[in-house]
């Protein structure tokens, strides 16, 4: 935090490209630019998927693994229950008028959100420039990202 204790800048880093992590990370940064603080966004790993401009439409909520939706691990892995949790929640999405994936995206950028991809990231995963969402602001390493945190008042939080 700066002296005064004010945040100047929120970097978060995406690393899985859930429906619902995604919507974490997407309503925090809206979130830091409606408060009038800077917000970066760096999509790693898996993460990459929700700025993949053939895969971003196509996010899954996970159902295996996650605490949170109530469920036996086993009837989470049936066939059907990750699409029927998906269509739940952006049913749920729709009602209260959250914005789609490249729709989020579309006002996060407009809104001066830094959306990044992660090179290494990229290259593990055989991906080009031209595959991604085409409004991103590049592809940074990890310690190029790590420098867009310098001076006081910076946040990063990880998803």
């Amino acid at each position: 935090m700066s002296s005064n204790g004010e945040i100047k800048k929120m970097l978060l880093i995406l690393s899985k490209a859930t429906l619902e992590n995604v919507y974490a990370a997407f309503v925090l940064a809206n979130g830091a630019r409606s408060e009038g603080i800077e917000a970066e966004m760096f999509f790693t790993f898996f993460g990459l998927e929700a700025i993949h401009a053939k895969k971003l439409e196509h996010l899954h909520v996970a159902t295996v693994g996650n605490p949170a939706m109530h469920i036996p691990t086993m009837l989470g892995g049936l066939p059907g229950m990750e699409a029927i949790a998906t269509k739940m929640m952006k049913s749920e999405m729709e009602k209260i008028d959250m914005p789609d994936v490249r729709e989020f995206l579309e006002i996060l950028s407009a809104s001066g959100v830094k959306l990044w991809a992660c090179k290494l990231a990229m290259d593990m995963f055989h991906y080009k420039r031209e595959d991604l969402y085409e409004e991103i602001d590049g592809v940074l390493t990890v310690g190029e990202f790590y420098g867009r945190g310098a001076g006081e008042g910076v946040h990063m939080l990880f998803i």
